[in-house]
């Protein structure tokens, strides 16, 4: 059992120059996010070649749904991951120990609850989503394999994920869930096209997921196991019992706002497809596509705060706020300039990169060109968001790291239900289908402002209490 931090661990989080810190824990982050971005890529691609846009619809409407299931990953993946790095910084390994514990855990529950729900209640939330005759088929064969049979190695994966890297194990975390996509680009192919017969694509590639999700989560549980005997983490049912009160308390300060935030932008996912949907399924299968370019860029700024995350939270708890301020100031720059590329690319290459997502040669082709439009159309203004998109996912990881869970929550309810749905519904009824274009880059500087402001109050407050 670890009693204290390796020498090298303490250098990563205490002393080593800030580009190279940020660089260990966020790269091997920034990797695993793309690898695991492209496989779901890959899913959009091969369903794409059929030029089916139902079939694209559908997977449209299951991405809620397994966003939604993330928020446990979140609750107690970010949750715990912070307040273990927290008292890392603090040296209270034991009780880091039973946090990890029962972050595990209380993650594998909450999967597993998710799962029967999502069962039981199926069609009808499915048809709340917004599945039409033509979507709802392949919507429940999807949901069944990556949802109702994938829920539980899916939260595990990720939430051993953020508890490997808020100890130090980037890489490894990198390894498992990189591995995890890798495979699932492998299975794919074979599954879709080879395996099941034509018109059982959707089914194919959600059977992929569930089995690169489970060999994702036995090597995670492996790493995790082997990493006990040397950090402040745990598998032990016996160390679940010796939390206390307090540490439950911190846990869930940080991570229901971070669930709540999940759950909030899956919510907001809920009205844009529904609205999306009232035009067409066409309409819906281009804001399918969109979502996921777009994400190419948050991926890449999600894998910089989420590589930050730990520093800032150690450093906050061991008192060197001159480091953790430092720390931020360079992931902001960073992530600003990602952005930037972003935005120069896709509006150059908007058309382009949506063709790669649905084939406009196949029977289908005048219903595919008709996606195509629309969604080049909509990735061409959504992408404006992207700067202020990082300025709101990298407050939000600061306060996760500072502990400030409040902070975090009224971050999140601003957001989603103050600015991103009204915003929706207003530029929808004003411009039609465009509006749902124009509606997150209007959010999201509204609420990156509020998020700054929230970032510097917690900061200062921080200082002053120092001081004290």
């Amino acid at each position: 059992m670890a009693h204290e931090l390796s020498e090298e661990k303490r250098e990563l989080f205490e002393t080593m120059p800030i580009p190279k810190a940020v660089a260990t824990l966020a790269i091997p982050t920034i990797i695993s996010m793309l690898v695991n971005l492209l496989y779901n890529m890959v899913d959009a691609f091969f369903i794409g070649r059929t030029g089916n846009s139902y079939m694209i619809a559908s997977t449209t409407l299951a991405l809620t749904l397994m966003l939604l299931h993330l928020a446990f990953a979140a609750l107690f993946g970010i949750g715990g991951g912070s307040l273990i790095a927290r008292l890392m910084g603090s040296r209270q390994l034991e009780k880091a120990k039973n946090v990890a514990a029962f972050s595990f855990y209380g993650a594998a529950a909450g999967a597993v609850l998710y799962s029967v729900l999502i069962w039981i209640f199926m069609d009808p939330i499915l048809d709340f989503l917004g599945a039409s005759e033509n979507t709802l088929h392949y919507a429940e064969q999807y949901v069944l394999y990556v949802i109702v049979l994938g829920s539980l190695p899916a939260v595990l994966s990720l939430t051993m994920g953020h508890l490997l890297r808020n100890v130090g194990y980037s890489k490894q975390a990198s390894m498992g869930l990189s591995g995890g996509g890798i495979l699932n680009m492998l299975l794919d192919p074979l599954f879709m096209f080879v395996i099941l017969p034509p018109g059982q694509e959707v089914k194919g590639a959600a059977i992929a997921t569930l089995i690169s999700n489970v060999c994702s989560c036995v090597f995670l549980l492996t790493v995790t196991y082997k990493a006990s005997k040397n950090s402040p983490l745990s598998l032990s049912v016996r160390d679940v019992f010796g939390i206390d009160r307090a540490s439950i308390s911190k846990i869930f300060a940080v991570g229901v706002p971070a669930a709540i935030l999940t759950a909030l932008f899956d919510l907001a996912n809920v009205f844009l497809h529904r609205l999306s949907a009232a035009h067409d399924d066409f309409t819906l299968a281009a804001i399918g596509i969109v979502m996921k370019i777009e994400r190419i860029p948050n991926a890449v700024n999600g894998g910089l705060t989420q590589g930050m995350l730990p520093i800032v939270a150690y450093n906050f708890s061991s008192g060197d706020h001159d480091r953790m301020n430092k720390v931020i100031k360079y992931v902001r720059i960073l992530g600003l300039c990602v952005s930037a590329v972003a935005i120069v690319a896709l509006l150059i290459l908007a058309e382009p990169i949506t063709r790669v997502f649905i084939s406009t040669s196949s029977s289908a082709a005048a219903q595919a060109a008709l996606t195509v439009g629309i969604a080049a159309r909509l990735l061409r203004i959504r992408c404006l968001a992207a700067p202020f998109q990082f300025l709101n996912f990298s407050s939000s990881v600061c306060m996760q790291g500072m502990g400030n869970g409040w902070g975090t929550m009224l971050h999140a309810v601003a957001r989603e239900l103050v600015f991103y749905i009204p915003f929706m519904f207003l530029f929808n009824s004003m411009m039609g289908s465009d509006g749902l274009g124009v509606a997150l880059p209007a959010s999201e500087i509204c609420s990156a402002a509020f998020a700054l402001y929230l970032v510097h109050r917690t900061i200062k407050k921080a200082a002053g209490l120092r001081k004290k």
